[in-house]
């Protein structure tokens, strides 16, 4: 299978072709950026072509693209890939409003094409036995759930609002957001948000925020999506859930898999020695590519998360909560 990419610009760019270049029967088959400085370096490292614009790369035959671009990108790197029946994985969040998304969802359904979102925090380990508790009725009822996604400012285009649509509000929660309709099957009816500008950096953007949402299932959930990690903490941030049920709670920690270290060099650091989940989601694109078959992440779950940041933002904005749907 031929899989190209467009763009190195997330970060999350090089941790998928690394998973792809690792795959028995898929060839990176070239690699678009509009830097070229970026897009020769990294085609050099997995030994592939490099094309100066990307819709050079799509009329080659390639089966399947990644798009890891700019959030602002993602709606005409999307609509390109799809009106000429190329499967897409696309990088949360899915777009930065929702009559773009809906029409990334409508277009790639036209097309037959396969519109996966990339939430790969679905195959951690830990996050995928806490769904099978839920789902085995262990937990009962669920009442409530508390969440974390803090990380580090990853600055950049991250906090240029015309490239990205948002800072970390929109950056972070619609990782959790994704993982708690996951659980639960229910969508968040109503939202509240007190957000923060310029709490942890100099930059003019929002780097703090505690959602509070109400889903249709009765179910209320809070969410820290904060940059509120120092440059020296030894990783970009964390995932946390603490499931609160009517026979018991279960607490999750995406990111324990790890050995901390500690040297006079360099400090603290953590040592990562569990499972991958960016390989796991990488994994499941391509079989749902090859099997003809919806992908565990859709589109319509990247827009359903990305539409309850939107609503964070307009909620602090009101001044009051903001309900979804």
């Amino acid at each position: 299978m031929k899989i190209g990419i467009i763009s190195f610009a997330h970060l999350h760019a090089f941790d998928y072709a690394a998973a792809l270049q690792s795959m028995e029967g898929v060839m990176i088959a070239g690699i678009a950026d509009d830097n070229e400085e970026r897009g020769k370096k990294y085609a050099t490292q997995f030994e592939t072509v490099y094309y100066p614009d990307f819709h050079e790369l799509l009329n080659t035959d390639i089966d399947a693209v990644v798009i890891t671009s700019e959030n602002s990108m993602h709606y005409q790197h999307v609509l390109a890939a799809a009106k000429v029946g190329i499967h897409i994985l696309c990088e949360k969040p899915l777009g930065v409003n929702k009559e773009e998304m809906e029409e990334m969802i409508k277009v790639c359904k036209d097309h037959r094409v396969i519109l996966e979102t990339a939430f790969p925090v679905r195959f951690n380990v830990p996050v995928k036995q806490a769904k099978e508790l839920v789902d085995q009725g262990q937990l009962g009822k669920i009442l409530a759930i508390k969440g974390t996604n803090r990380g580090s400012n990853p600055g950049g285009w991250f906090v240029e609002k015309d490239k990205s649509g948002g800072g970390a509000v929109l950056d972070h929660t619609v990782h959790v957001v994704d993982i708690m309709r996951w659980y639960t099957g229910a969508e968040v009816k109503e939202v509240y948000a007190e957000i923060g500008t310029s709490m942890f950096s100099d930059v003019p953007i929002d780097d703090s925020g505690i959602l509070t949402m109400e889903f249709s299932n009765g179910m209320f959930a809070t969410l820290d999506c904060s940059w509120s990690r120092n440059k020296t903490y030894p990783t970009w941030g964390d995932v946390t859930l603490e499931i609160i049920g009517t026979n018991g709670t279960v607490k999750v920690d995406a990111f324990d898999q790890k050995v901390t270290m500690y040297s006079n060099q360099s400090g603290t650091q953590w040592v990562g020695w569990g499972d991958d989940m960016n390989a796991g989601l990488l994994e499941d694109f391509v079989e749902s590519i090859k099997q003809g078959k919806a992908p565990l992440v859709t589109g319509v779950d990247g827009m359903k998360a990305a539409e309850v940041a939107l609503a964070a933002y307009q909620s602090f904005k009101d001044k009051k909560p903001v309900k979804i749907g």
